[in-house]
């Protein structure tokens, strides 16, 4: 059975919301999901899962949240090449080039990018909780 860490920092509710979703769509897959703020993971637990999605709203001038996620990000870093991974986050506004920027890197980096990142503007609708239980199907 695949086993699959959900790691999400969250200021609103936001990127929790879609970050549960993501754990709903590895549990309809049959794979067994653990859900983690930034704060309670740390780059120590990279090796316990088959896979990792990663939530992180847009912050400042579209970047990663630099308090407690970034930190906790940059520090699993090292452990990301050929991890298979997913990216989700929400923002309240600009265009997304937060989640490019971030897609960008972890292909540097040598991940591999199990599906199409997930955003949404604001609060999560209907579709967005949906492709977010999709993003988690694909990891599992």
């Amino acid at each position: 059975m695949s086993k699959v860490a959900v790691v999400y920092y969250s200021g609103t509710g936001n990127t929790e919301a879609m970050a549960k979703a993501v754990v709903e769509g590895v549990k309809e897959k049959g794979a067994e999901a653990a859900l983690f703020t930034s704060s309670e993971f740390s780059e120590s637990k990279m090796d316990e899962f088959d896979a990792i999605a990663f939530g992180c709203p847009a912050m400042g001038a579209e970047e990663l949240e630099d308090g407690e996620f970034k930190p906790m990000f940059d520090a699993c870093a090292a452990k990301l090449g050929g991890k298979k991974i997913a990216l989700f986050g929400s923002y309240g506004w600009g265009d997304g080039e937060w989640m490019r920027n971030w897609e960008a890197s972890c292909k540097e980096m040598g991940a591999n990018l199990a599906c199409d990142c997930v955003i949404c503007n604001e609060a999560p609708d209907n579709a967005a909780i949906e492709a977010c239980k999709a993003l988690g199907a694909a990891l599992s």
